[in-house]
């Protein structure tokens, strides 16, 4: 269904594109603080477009044909104005791991790197995760996530920062019903990683049965206190079916607490993954649908080092850069597709 509506909204906004472009808004608490705009579409990064990640400061990772068999990942080079903020694409969209690679298969929202280097994907909607070591052309371990209680089909996760509740802790979601878990990692010996203890997370435990997140949760970012108008660390949640991007402070696990929920972005069309730059703080997602690009939001603080955990370390230390920051002045009203 999600795929069928990617494709349906991307025809449309074809149809009308000669008119006048539809506009993103930020939210009231955050409208005097970021400034958000498109950086188009990726040249050559077939739609529909899923989760992204930095591989090094001027490296994108982002998936293309997402949710499907033929989903591949591609690498696409960054060019950056004079204070460092990303301004567009250095040429075309390249398969990651060569011509031959079938990684992202059922690509989504989560793109992110873990222990070791090994890159961790959100597989929908076989309710899967992939697995890839470096140098690897292909997936080396795919975990069944239903066969572990996930409700289908997960849509996207991340590593709990250095400096977070919880930190070290993998989150994950699942699309459309938002439901959300939590988890460890060990090694399996192999290179690659074992969940443990995944556990469903109730999100507002004071009212009764489980509480899930909103909107149709996709790609998700955390985001350290001290970022304007984020006086306690918090987390932007990327979310698809709303057309929206949300703010919200943390439990001291790591996970959203649904009261705080405040609106980041509005007017968006299929939102889908979110990464932080990894030298700005600013804040990056893509689109599945809806022009398949990327937007930047700027404002942010420069985010501490990288803090990559070796394998040996096993479960409880943090991506660092997953933490982050968004630059932007207030700009209500730029196009998006």
């Amino acid at each position: 269904m999600k795929t069928v509506l990617a494709i349906f909204v991307s025809m449309l906004a074809v149809c009308v594109s000669a008119g006048p472009a539809p506009a993103i808004d930020l939210g009231p608490d955050f409208a005097d603080s970021y400034t958000a705009a498109t950086l188009g579409s990726v040249p050559g990064l077939p739609p529909l477009y899923g989760g992204l990640t930095f591989i090094d400061n001027n490296t994108i990772l982002i998936g293309g044909n997402a949710n499907t068999a033929s989903g591949r990942l591609y690498t696409v080079g960054v060019v950056r104005d004079f204070n460092g903020h990303i301004t567009g694409f250095s040429g075309q969209a390249t398969p990651f791991g060569g011509p031959s690679s079938t990684i992202g298969a059922f690509n989504d929202g989560g793109v992110v790197f873990g222990p070791g280097g090994v890159l961790f994907t959100s597989r929908w909607p076989v309710n899967e995760l992939g697995q890839t070591k470096p140098g690897s052309t292909s997936e080396d371990k795919i975990i069944n996530l239903g066969a572990l209680g996930v409700a289908g089909s997960h849509a996207a996760l991340n590593f709990v920062p250095t400096g977070f509740g919880g930190a070290g802790q993998v989150k994950l979601v699942s699309w459309s019903g938002g439901q959300w878990y939590t988890a460890t990692l060990a090694s399996d010996g192999l290179g690659t990683f074992d969940l443990v203890g995944l556990t469903a997370v109730d999100l507002d435990p004071a009212t009764a049965g489980i509480d899930n997140v909103p909107g149709g949760p996709e790609g998700f970012v955390y985001i350290r206190a001290g970022n304007p108008d984020f006086a306690l660390n918090g987390m932007l949640i990327s979310e698809f079916s709303a057309g929206e991007v949300s703010a919200y402070e943390l439990d001291e696990n790591g996970n959203p607490i649904i009261g705080s929920r405040r609106l980041f972005l509005s007017g968006l069309t299929g939102a889908e993954g979110a990464a932080i730059d990894p030298l700005t703080g600013d804040f990056l997602f893509s689109t599945f649908g809806g022009g398949n690009q990327i937007f930047v939001v700027q404002g942010f603080l420069p985010p501490p080092p990288d803090n990559v955990p070796e394998p040996s370390i096993v479960a409880l230390l943090s991506v660092g850069f997953a933490a982050g920051a968004v630059w932007v002045r207030s700009a209500r009203r730029r196009p998006r597709a």
